[in-house]
């Protein structure tokens, strides 16, 4: 049996031999310590003590090996063989359709992956004229293999509690070669330049295995009979039949969403949050993170998570890109979205968070409006946007102390965000519901950090992609939707998740419980 054991590893000594704080730690011999594994590395740069990083470390005696016993461990599908193997379709291959798949698959499972956009690499070249302010709606950051998050920045940190879960998602994604490090790192990131690498790897090994894809292909809905699925209709008027539909079609599958209401499929409103980018040099984070230490060649760039309150509704970051870059994240022309990525060395000059506000399902507007309304309160806001920086995904940013002050900017800041920003004022942007409350909690932020409220901030608009303002139903024990047996909404799309491992992790209870309804 290995031993476990917490270290503190000061900053200045973070390339010194550890065994000799190993054996202290355990009152060992120093010759004593034999080979040890890190399961856990985090940065501690709490206020008030010294900078450095905390390990817990795995470690056996000299002589002795070291153990697999405090290595993840997962339990394998695996498909009664008394019961038919179903036909699969996958509607999507961002993580939950992703790893819907490899699990099915190790259960002995093929699945057909419809996907709207195109595989990693040519993708790239529609995100290269996005940045040059040309939307393609059909491939652009939001659709295309991977997801939303293949080339949004590739963080890896999850709330879920589902440990070991995420060690297992977190160990696949080594094996199809992410550093090895994210399987121990606190707050673990791929980078938007490694990420798409994996995700080849991924669709390599799927497709070797017996996993269709098809690529720029559209779902346009359901064949029904008897309450259930029997095939996924193409928008071109081909049909893929199917046992078993999973619906893993990310928050801002639209198209989706409007035949789904069309074919009857249970769907309700969900809260979501909107509203801009903050963007703020990395040096200035990095000061108000670290102090002193600040610049430290073994810190990395520093990240934030900041809550505050206004007009009764939460203000909060999300997704925080230290060293980042702000992208345009739009689906739809005549539509301007805003989010945040960062590549895996991290070092852009700038740091951005989305700052968003909670909004409410009543927001959108009575029921009348029935349960797509929070498309229509997004696409307001993104139209706004659009017409207020002038077209050709042009950004609308306003200086904080100007929005705080509420006044127009008439000159901004240098920004991270390659097609363009135009000074304005983005009361022209939000819901006022929104921008009193932004207004409100960001007074709060800067009387707690008044470096934050620096004179080069800058609100970029707009965000308003955080989560689907939906939710697609589906049964709890069976996770199956109570409209349509054999359909199975998943991760962020469906309301289910948010990010990639949460994604992913909700597309692995996917495939378990198609396992477990196996011959019902």
């Amino acid at each position: 049996m290995p031993e476990l054991v917490e270290v503190f590893l000061p900053l200045d000594a973070a390339d010194d031999p550890l065994e000799p704080r190993l054996a202290r730690a355990l009152g060992w011999a120093p010759d004593t310590v034999g080979p040890w594994r890190l399961l856990r590395r985090s940065l501690d740069a709490r206020k008030g003590r010294p900078l450095g990083f905390r390990l817990r470390v795995a470690v056996a005696r000299a002589g002795q090996l070291l153990s697999d016993e405090a290595a993840p461990q997962r339990a394998v599908l695996a498909w009664p063989p008394s019961v038919a193997t179903p036909r699969v379709t996958i509607v999507g291959s961002g993580p939950a359709g992703s790893w819907a798949a490899l699990r099915l698959l190790e259960a002995g499972v093929p699945s057909t992956i419809v996907e709207l956009g195109k595989p990693v690499q040519p993708r790239r070249r529609d995100l290269a004229l996005a940045n040059r302010g040309q939307l393609n709606p059909l491939s652009n950051y939001c659709f295309g293999e991977g997801g939303a998050g293949t080339y949004s920045d590739g963080k890896l940190y999850t709330r879920s509690k589902d440990h070991s879960g995420i060690a297992a998602v977190l160990a696949d994604l080594v094996r199809f070669g992410a550093p090895a490090e994210v399987e121990s790192e606190s707050r673990p990131h791929v980078g938007s330049n490694r990420l798409p690498k994996v995700l080849t790897a991924l669709r390599e090994h799927l497709q070797a295995h017996g996993v269709h894809y098809r690529f720029e292909t559209a779902a346009g809905g359901l064949v029904i009979q008897n309450r259930r699925v029997k095939a996924l209709r193409l928008l071109d008027g081909d049909e893929i039949a199917a046992d078993v539909v999973v619906l893993a079609v990310g928050h801002s599958a639209r198209a989706v969403y409007r035949w789904l209401v069309r074919d009857g499929v249970a769907i309700e409103r969900k809260g979501i949050a909107v509203g801009v980018r903050i963007e703020h040099p990395q040096p200035l984070i990095d000061e108000i993170q670290y102090g002193r230490a600040a610049g430290h060649p073994k810190l990395p760039p520093a990240f934030y998570e900041l809550t505050s309150e206004g007009q009764g509704r939460g203000v909060y970051s999300f997704c925080m890109c230290p060293g980042g870059w702000i992208v345009p994240a739009g689906t739809e022309p005549g539509g301007l979205v805003v989010n945040g990525m960062s590549l895996s060395r991290r070092d852009s000059p700038f740091a951005n968070a989305g700052l968003v506000v909670t909004v409410n399902p009543d927001d959108f507007g009575d029921a009348a409006a029935g349960p797509l309304a929070g498309v229509d309160f997004q696409r307001a806001i993104e139209t706004a946007a659009e017409k207020s920086g002038g077209g050709q995904l042009r950004a609308p940013a306003q200086r904080l102390e100007d929005f705080l002050a509420d006044r127009p900017s008439n000159t901004v800041a240098a920004s991270s965000y390659r097609p363009g920003i135009v000074p304005a004022d983005l009361r022209a942007v939000l819901p006022p519901l929104v921008a009193a409350a932004l207004r409100e909690g960001l007074r709060g932020i800067g009387a707690r950090l008044r470096a934050f409220m620096h004179a080069d901030a800058l609100l970029v608009g707009a965000e308003t992609r955080t989560s689907a303002p939906l939710r697609i139903l589906r049964d709890p024990r069976s996770l199956q939707s109570p409209s349509v047996a054999g359909l199975y909404p998943a991760g962020e799309g469906a309301g289910f998740a948010g990010g990639i491992v949460s994604a992913a992790l909700d597309g692995v209870r996917i495939a378990e419980a198609v396992v477990a309804n196996a011959g019902q």
